[in-house]
């Protein structure tokens, strides 16, 4: 009983900690782009689908608008991208790419390779973690419903009987 409140049998602490040691590994890789991690995301989905809505960038992402309007304002400084209102609704926003934010993506392109070596996971790994960590995600979403029981005693559901399964 008492292993539950050890701090190294704690998933979330493990993913706290993987989190803060996978930024400190990106922040040097980064900064030669004169990028923040965040902005690195933010660019990512941008190289993946430009024109995006700002409504979408936040959602996809998982940022308000009081995060994501000052992660913008300077991409949109540095010359990295543009704010245009839609042309059917002026009151929505799309960011697009500019020339210098896509030539950035050249630079980046590298960054995932350097992180996996540093992580010492091969592709199959990563992809592994990439798939579970998706799953977490999903499942921790999921219980944030309002009809979703978050009391210790509540039956465990399909991610903590996973957890105990892997454990």
């Amino acid at each position: 009983m008492g292993d539950r409140t050890i701090l190294k049998h704690q998933v979330c602490f493990s993913l706290y900690a993987a989190s803060r040691a996978a930024t400190a590994v990106y922040r040097p890789l980064l900064a030669q782009l004169g990028l923040t991690y965040p902005q690195y995301l933010l660019m990512l989905l941008l190289w993946e689908r430009d024109g995006v809505s700002v409504k979408e960038l936040g959602e996809e992402l998982e940022l308000d608008s009081g995060t994501l309007s000052p992660l913008l304002k300077r991409l949109e400084a540095a010359g990295f991208l543009e704010r245009r209102r839609q042309l059917e609704d002026e009151r929505k926003l799309q960011v697009h790419l500019t020339a210098r934010g896509e030539e950035l993506r050249s630079q980046a392109e590298q960054i995932p390779q350097q992180i996996a070596r540093a992580a010492g996971l091969s592709a199959a790994d990563l992809a592994q973690l990439n798939e579970t960590l998706a799953k977490v995600t999903g499942a921790l979403h999921a219980a944030l419903t309002p009809n979703a029981a978050l009391t210790p005693n509540a039956a465990p559901n399909s991610l903590t009987a996973s957890m105990k399964e892997h454990s």
